[in-house]
């Protein structure tokens, strides 16, 4: 079960890739740094995904103290924390050929910075020595507050003037013609992708709590 599901992510996310690279077509005055839209796109739905799970482990950790919920959590937030930072790097690769600069101080930008670096600080709190049960009420409580600027950065581009906004507003009923498809199935790989790498990082968690004497 668990080689099944590492060898269906990797065929999964090959496919995903050569299907973005060689068959997605071109969009004028973009080019190849369109395509970073495939993934950049998907890298942010699993981030915030991924803090969805914090969140609501964060509940659950909360109502039950399971640490059970905790490991879920911390498992979530790695990932989360790994595919923002990610957004966050092929975010200004695509606008660097087209806003002419890596880096754009818009609504959008600044409050995905924010989670970032929320989590960052969660993270620091795993590492400063508390105990175990401590730093699980800690980092829940961090989780689920962080998770209310999320409605904020997908709200974002309507609490400020237009003019001050970067992102491309355009849905994707009106994407041009072949591009629906691949991001659909991009937008699967990733959630794929995610459910494959909780499974294997909060078993390694329920391992070092066992080895704890935690479980």
């Amino acid at each position: 079960m668990n080689l099944a599901l590492f060898i269906l992510s990797i065929v999964l996310m090959a496919f995903n890739l050569v299907w973005i690279i060689s068959f997605t077509p071109m969009v004028p005055d973009q080019e190849w740094a369109q395509k970073i839209f495939y993934l950049h796109v998907p890298l942010a739905w699993v981030g915030f995904l991924s803090y969805f799970f914090v969140m609501l482990s964060g509940v659950s950790y909360l109502g039950s103290r399971n640490l059970k919920y905790d490991r879920i959590g911390h498992a979530a937030a790695e990932i989360g924390t790994l595919f923002t930072g990610l957004v966050l790097i092929t975010g200004p690769i695509w606008a660097t050929p087209i806003w002419g600069k890596p880096w754009v101080w818009e609504p959008r930008l600044i409050t995905t910075l924010i989670l970032f670096l929320i989590y960052v600080g969660y993270f620091i709190l795993r590492n400063v020595g508390l105990y175990r049960q401590r730093v699980a009420l800690i980092c829940a409580i961090v989780g689920i507050i962080a998770f209310l600027d999320i409605p904020i950065i997908f709200a974002s581009v309507n609490f400020w003037a237009a003019e001050i906004q970067s992102h491309p507003q355009m849905g994707m009923s009106k994407q041009p013609s072949g591009i629906l498809a691949p991001f659909l199935f991009s937008l699967f790989a990733f959630t794929n992708l995610f459910f494959t790498m909780l499974f294997f990082k909060i078993r390694v968690l329920y391992s070092k709590d066992k080895k704890d004497n935690y479980v």
